[in-house]
């Protein structure tokens, strides 16, 4: 049964119908995957900074990284060419024409876009480390090409499952096909979930455990993450679309935590003030699950409200949520011995630093805000939630009308 919300695109006179049984392209599968290759090769890139120090070129997790990138612009490239040379008028009647010849959907065209900036990235990168030695922040020149270009391709990898799932709404065989459609969303969430882990990745500097006492922590997290899940939620039509994108950013972010510092790595790069024997984890997933599987019960049961009334109450209802479960979990992970283990991973620790330093299993002064601070912080953070709900949720209804 056709979607209301989402009617068949228009061109001029004409109306695009999907004809015969629908499947799922190929290139889907391989731009998830890629999404996937990218996300994993950046953390395992992250650790080994934290873990060994000296980088290279053709490092282990770089591979993996130029993997992703080129997997997807070898298949986004060859779908638009297959459109272009040997597309039926049905497939060009759905597709973005470009530069007046090449026809591509809109995700393939990001998933080359950012292709081409990752694979830009890696003698740019090269070069800076000859130059400058090694980065010390996650947002340097070279990294900032790349991880543009991985958001390109995730970016791509989602609106090209929604782009799919909106043309097979047409088909006569869809509405009885329950597993393709099931297929579709779960592709989508885990492309949603890649981009989301990206989305954390980003800011993790400012999202560590050590910072999660103080205002400025939610104030990123307010700004960050409600505009993408609240478009998650808005994009596809399914109750726990938020929770499941959420749910695969917990899961990745657990796994690479507990399975990279499996395996032995020792720093060589000086000075080394913390011997290590294994590889140091990154960070234990933040508990975004929980205010997204509050988010997801509200914007059901309220789900014929308009945008505007939605802002106030899952923006609200986020912030809240979030606030309640992270400030505690916080505590746990900074200062708890029970944290302080495989599952949790808060002993690990990067070799340059002193491993017996003061503060590092309880909070500095400096990390503690008083009271009047705390609440004019929290007060800041409500107000960018807002905000970045209700972008999130016009962005969302762009997506959810996305045939091409």
């Amino acid at each position: 049964m056709q979607d209301p919300i989402a009617p068949p695109p228009t061109f001029g006179d004409r109306t695009f119908i999907m004809q015969g049984s629908p499947g799922i392209p190929i290139y889907i599968y391989a731009t998830v995957f890629s999404s996937f290759c990218v996300i994993t090769g950046l953390i395992w890139d992250i650790c080994w900074h934290l873990s060994i120090g000296r980088d290279g070129l053709l490092s282990p997790p770089h591979l993996v990284i130029y993997l992703g990138a080129v997997v997807s612009g070898l298949f986004s490239g060859f779908e638009i060419l297959r459109k272009t040379f040997r597309g039926t008028d049905a497939e060009k009647m759905a597709s973005v024409k470009i530069w007046g010849f090449f026809y591509s959907s809109l995700g393939s065209l990001f998933c080359v876009w950012g292709a081409l900036m990752m694979l830009t990235s890696a003698p740019f990168d090269d070069w800076w480390h000859n130059t400058y030695g090694l980065d010390v922040t996650i947002l340097s020149p070279p990294h900032t090409v790349l991880i543009l270009g991985i958001i390109g391709i995730q970016f791509g990898a989602m609106i090209s499952v929604i782009a799919v799932k909106n043309q097979m709404k047409l088909s006569a065989d869809f509405g009885n096909s329950s597993a393709l459609d099931k297929s579709l969303f779960w592709l989508f969430a885990l492309s949603a979930g890649f981009l989301l882990t990206i989305w954390f990745t980003l800011l993790s500097e400012e999202l560590g455990r050590m910072r999660m006492h103080r205002s400025s922590f939610y104030i990123f997290s307010g700004v960050a993450f409600p505009l993408l899940l609240m478009a998650v939620g808005k994009a596809v039509s399914h109750k726990w679309a938020i929770t499941a994108a959420t749910g695969v950013y917990t899961v990745l972010m657990a796994g690479t935590l507990w399975i990279i510092p499996l395996f032995p790595a020792e720093p060589k790069l000086g000075p080394i003030l913390n011997h290590i024997t294994h590889y140091q984890g990154f960070h234990f997933p933040l508990l975004l699950i929980v205010p997204a599987y509050v988010t997801d019960i509200l914007r059901y049961r309220y789900a014929h409200w308009n945008d505007w009334k939605l802002t106030l109450l899952l923006g609200s209802a986020f912030l809240v949520a979030f606030f309640i479960v992270q400030w505690f979990f916080g505590g746990f992970l900074m200062e708890s011995p029970y944290a302080r283990n495989w599952f949790f991973g808060s002993h690990y620790w990067y070799f340059g630093n002193d491993p017996n330093w003061e503060y590092r299993y309880k909070y500095g002064p400096w990390m503690i805000e008083e009271m009047p601070e705390l609440l004019k912080g929290l007060g800041i953070a409500l107000v960018s939630t807002l905000i970045s709900t209700r972008i999130g949720l016009a962005w969302g209804n762009w997506m959810h009308k996305i045939q091409r």
